[in-house]
């Protein structure tokens, strides 16, 4: 297990390092000049010459990027050039409410995903499959921001249930978390599904219906037991997506979280801020990904993750 965890994280830290290569090559050819930005069309050439010099803008790209790595492992991020704080600080003044908002999305997936999923299966080829899988269909086609926007017409512009928008409030959550919660529920619920048809295909599961053992043992014990390592994947998946992801969402609904963080960034072309969401969220979603691997163990003890990876 020990050698497995040191060559995931070896793996998740080449990740890493693609992500920040990337990130650095790709946010230095927006076009553009930060310095320009950041001090207004009046401020003189020298002026703008001082402030890249300051920031280390004018040294070629190699120097800029080892300097920039160099900081990250010392747990610097840079310094953002609209505001001029630290980066790491600011991100960790967001991720709290990214945090709350892609944790109660997952929740409210896991619970209706698996339940609708179960009852799918429950119920093959009848009107209630039919319905739960119409349903799926259309939570995965429906674009997020659009599902965001018609629930704010819905509920908070005509029937004034919830806040609009802007607050960070349990009833300005609600909407937010529905709307990033509805997709990801579609996909545990069409997983659990066809996990669950599999499953109860089964000999044994004949056998324990035979001996008159209660249906809700059979679905939950039995049943829905072998089919947790897949949906814990997908539950994992989609909730580094979920902290990753929800940029558009945090727009759409004013969520003070890292999307909307990352958002303005780009607008104003705060390249250290750019860098440090981009590689915040990859290191978030690398290490979720760890974890739910090293989960496996722990929820079917005859899995020996180490072997499985090896001979995959």
């Amino acid at each position: 297990m020990a050698q497995y965890l040191w060559n995931r994280l070896a793996a998740g830290l080449l990740v890493v390092f693609g992500i920040s290569v990337f990130t650095f090559a790709l946010v230095h050819m927006i076009p553009g000049d930060p310095v320009r930005m950041m001090l207004g069309q009046k401020a003189t050439q020298e002026q703008v010459e001082h402030i890249r010099e300051q920031m280390g803008l004018n040294k070629p790209l190699v120097e800029q990027y080892t300097t920039y790595v160099t900081g990250i492992i010392q747990g610097d991020f840079g310094t953002s050039l609209k505001t001029g704080q630290p980066v790491l600080t600011e991100i960790m003044n967001r991720f709290p409410a990214t945090l709350k908002i892609a944790v109660t999305a997952i929740l409210i997936a896991i619970v209706v995903g698996i339940a609708m999923g179960i009852v799918a299966a429950k119920y093959k080829d009848t009107i209630v499959d039919r319905a739960v899988l119409t349903l799926a269909t259309m939570g995965v086609s429906i674009p997020g921001y659009w599902l965001g926007l018609l629930l704010m017409l819905l509920f908070a512009v005509k029937w004034k249930w919830f806040p609009i928008a802007g607050g960070t409030g349990l009833k300005d959550l609600v909407l937010p978390a529905v709307t990033l919660g509805v997709y990801a529920s579609t996909i545990i619920c069409r997983l659990t599904r066809s996990g669950m048809l599999e499953v109860l295909s089964q000999d044994y599961i004949r056998t324990a219906r035979a001996k008159g053992i209660n249906e809700s043992v059979i679905l939950f014990r039995h049943a829905f037991r072998n089919v947790m390592i897949p949906v814990v994947t997908v539950v994992g998946l989609q909730m580094a997506s979920l902290l990753g992801g929800a940029v558009l969402i945090e727009q759409v609904f004013s969520w003070p979280g890292i999307g909307t963080l990352a958002i303005d960034a780009i607008f104003s072309r705060d390249f250290p801020m750019i860098q440090g969401t981009t590689l915040f969220m990859g290191i978030v979603y690398v290490s979720v990904n760890i974890v739910i691997d090293l989960l496996y163990g722990f929820i079917d003890p005859r899995i020996d993750v180490s072997q499985q990876k090896a001979g995959a």
